[in-house]
């Protein structure tokens, strides 16, 4: 089950290079929703992270306060990687308290009082701007080149590999327990030991897949613990897969399926780039302005509204509740599932782990594209709405995986 996935603009060659050698190569600046009103119990703080995760650098400014991490809020999240100016929520403090903070990582830009507790999603999008090192002598050219494609057509709405973990095999773990097969997912949570690079780590895979589970469990370090969990639940029921799999934690879980369904719309964005701008008889559209889907009745009347951006063809987040095409676009879907080995009702599990599914649109518009050249850099400036990823900008611009 691989990754590789083809490109929109794969006419026009990649810039090479590489991204995120510090972290100010990669700074992401949240576009907000809205402002903060100046009243209410909510402290709306803007603070710029550096390095460190947002839920990381939440736990360092609740433990700085006084505040219960569950209470703070925030509209998305950031990765560690980078330089990210986001807001987020914190109740019952004042502006000056939050304005005080010296915390190792992060910065407050500034704060004031708001009604309501920040939710997941209370953003418009985000802004970038990306430094890429060691690119072709006419990078700016190439960029430029992709950008106006991109532009025109839309940018294709990828999760890429981002979403599957560190050892790039999360959705695999998803697929194992969508087909039922907890002695693959056990097994897949252990890992590669060719994927990873630290020597202990891997000699405790390697040991684990010999059967010496006590070799194992010895050689993982403590912070493993899902691992450590797994091995020893195995040291006391041998064979007992699925006992042994519910080690895991409920959240981890719904991450892996998550990234199942994240991998599942790639390869249905795939078998779309060609008609990415097409509406479709049957399709289910996407308005762009407030996130509703309806149904396709007539494709030629919607596509004047497609090519003004106001809708975009959509493809599938799996699940046993959603909103389902048809004509081609089933067909395509259908085939994907097939070639996955499950179906729309396998993501009818039991309890929380229930996959509803939903639509997301294939593609997304790209605004406020600046170009530089800087010797062997190119940067990058732009904005995307929310939920989507500079990583997919990122790959067809290079053309590196």
């Amino acid at each position: 089950m691989q990754h590789e996935s083809k490109y929109l603009t794969a006419g026009i060659p990649g810039t090479g290079g590489v991204i995120k050698e510090t972290p100010e190569d990669f700074v992401v600046e949240e576009i907000p929703a809205y402002l903060p009103s100046g009243q209410g119990e909510h402290c709306y703080a803007v603070i710029e992270k550096r390095g460190i995760a947002t839920l990381e650098a939440l736990r360092r400014i609740s433990r700085a306060l006084g505040v219960q991490e569950r209470d703070m809020g925030y509209a998305g999240m950031k990765d560690a990687q980078g330089l990210t100016r986001q807001t987020i929520s914190i109740p019952r403090v004042s502006p000056d308290a939050v304005r005080a903070l010296q915390i190792p990582g992060v910065a407050v830009l500034s704060a004031a009082m708001h009604g309501n507790k920040l939710r997941l999603g209370h953003l418009k999008g985000n802004r970038f701007t990306v430094r890429v090192r060691s690119v072709a002598g006419n990078a700016p050219a190439l960029a430029e080149e992709t950008l106006e494609i991109v532009r025109r057509r839309g940018l294709p709405n990828r999760f890429g590999v981002q979403r599957y973990g560190v050892q790039g095999n999360t959705h695999l773990i998803g697929a194992c327990m969508l087909r039922g097969d907890y002695r693959a997912a056990v097994d897949t949570v252990i890992g590669d030991p060719k994927a990873v690079a630290d020597e202990r780590w891997r000699l405790a895979i390697e040991a684990y897949h010999r059967g010496e589970l006590a070799e194992a469990l010895s050689l993982f370090p403590p912070h493993f613990r899902v691992e450590r969990d797994l091995i020893d639940r195995l040291l006391k029921r041998p064979d007992a897969w699925q006992q042994a799999f519910n080690a895991v934690q409920p959240r981890m879980k719904r991450l892996y399926l998550s990234a199942f369904q994240s991998f599942l719309f790639d390869k249905v964005l795939d078998g779309r780039l060609d008609t990415l701008d097409r509406i479709l008889p049957g399709d289910i559209a996407f308005k762009h302005e407030n996130g509703a889907c309806f149904i396709v009745q007539d494709a030629e009347v919607e596509q004047t509204r497609a090519d003004s951006f106001e809708i975009s063809p959509t493809g599938p987040m799996f699940g046993c509740t959603m909103m389902e095409p048809s004509g081609e676009q089933l067909e395509l879907e259908q085939g994907v599932l097939e070639a996955h080995g499950v179906t729309r009702e396998s993501f009818a599990l039991p309890g929380a782990l229930r996959m509803d599914g939903e639509r997301r649109a294939l593609r997304v518009p790209v605004s406020e594209t600046v170009v530089q050249g800087e010797g062997e850099n190119l940067v990058l400036s732009f904005a995307l709405p929310r939920g989507s990823y500079a990583t997919s900008l990122l790959r067809e611009i290079m053309k590196v995986e």
